[in-house]
């Protein structure tokens, strides 16, 4: 796709549509779960994930269950609005993407420390639908946050 002739207005309208909507799709995600943070279910939900990991557990020394969940809410939200941002101030979609990259980094390494991830009862690689479907998801929610960073810094080094 980079190796396309940048003289070709179809194809650069094509890639501008495309960068648009993964930035969008980012952030409709991050709005939607950062918005779910603030609600019991969404609270309740998280906690066996948050409490079963080495890299998170320690939060609830300091939070309460909702507590955090709001926490974590601002910080989703606050990832998602840098996101969007970033469509217009490619920088704030650098900060943006590499805190989205940590947060589904931070996810993704939910399925070494939470029961119920892998299913053993028909052996390997099966892993439940929940929370391990479920989490899987977040390696390609990883990769775009990875790319959105990268995007908007060529896009910064262009623009300056």
């Amino acid at each position: 796709m980079h190796n396309l002739p940048a003289s070709n207005s179809t194809t650069a309208s094509l890639r501008f549509y495309s960068d648009a909507s993964l930035y969008l799709a980012l952030a409709i995600i991050y709005f939607w779960f950062g918005g779910m943070k603030f609600t019991g279910y969404e609270a309740a939900g998280i906690r066996p994930l948050v409490e079963n990991s080495p890299l998170l557990s320690w939060f609830y020394n300091f939070f309460s269950t909702q507590g955090f969940s709001y926490f974590l809410g601002v910080l989703e939200l606050s990832v998602g609005g840098l996101i969007f941002v970033g469509l217009f101030r490619p920088l704030a979609a650098v900060l943006g993407g590499v805190m989205s990259a940590g947060l589904f980094f931070t996810t993704l390494s939910f399925m070494i420390s939470t029961p119920g991830v892998f299913e053993p009862s028909l052996g390997f690689p099966a892993i439940s639908v929940a929370p391990g479907q479920f989490l899987l998801k977040d390696l390609v929610l990883f990769c775009a946050s990875l790319w959105v960073a990268l995007n908007a810094w060529e896009r910064s080094r262009v623009a300056n």
